[in-house]
């Protein structure tokens, strides 16, 4: 088992993209801001693939910079490519007959990909996807256990989780979400 801070989190672009400065007030930006933090000073590594990378570039701010930029300094990104799994792409988006949500699915099939290559964590604020992804968990076995948590919503204790070693609760699941 994996020692507090060793685990891989895949972070998408939106909660870096929405993390704000020390002034910040919004509480998106507070949220996301102060969860990257303890991101950091817990010792977590954050995985990036090429696609994660790329979304990166293009979303810079000032907090989301200093803190790219010291992940990297502390050594604690992890590059990675995960193979195209046509198989498991196929799976989840045949779940819905909504050209839409397969759409909404197909941006983010990314972050799934790195998550189960990885710790099988992601976190991000997309709760449109993470309904999909729940939804085609209860049909795809090989999603079921993804963790997924959102730093925006305090209810769900990010920062605790994190404290306590990002553990793999049950109700953290894709397959645990409520998709009503």
């Amino acid at each position: 088992m994996r020692i507090r801070g060793t685990k891989r989190l895949v972070i998408d672009t939106d909660v870096v993209q929405s993390s704000g400065s020390e002034n910040a007030t919004d509480p998106r930006a507070v949220n996301c801001r102060d969860f990257l933090k303890a991101v950091r000073f817990h010792n977590y590594r954050v995985v990036v693939t090429r696609e994660i990378n790329a979304e990166w570039k293009r979303h810079k701010s000032g907090f989301a910079h200093e803190w790219k930029v010291s992940m990297y300094v502390r050594r604690r990104i992890v590059d990675i490519n995960p193979p195209e799994n046509d198989a498991l792409h196929d799976k989840i988006t045949t779940t819905t007959n909504d050209p839409d949500e397969v759409e909404v699915m197909e941006k983010d099939f990314h972050l799934l990909q790195a998550a189960l290559e990885t710790d099988k964590i992601i976190i991000s604020l997309d709760q449109t996807v993470r309904i999909l992804f729940a939804n085609a968990s209860h049909h795809v076995g090989e999603i079921r256990i993804i963790i997924w948590v959102n730093p925006e919503r305090t209810e769900e204790q990010p920062i605790a989780w994190l404290q306590n070693g990002a553990p793999p609760e049950a109700h953290r699941q894709l397959s645990a979400y409520p998709t009503q």
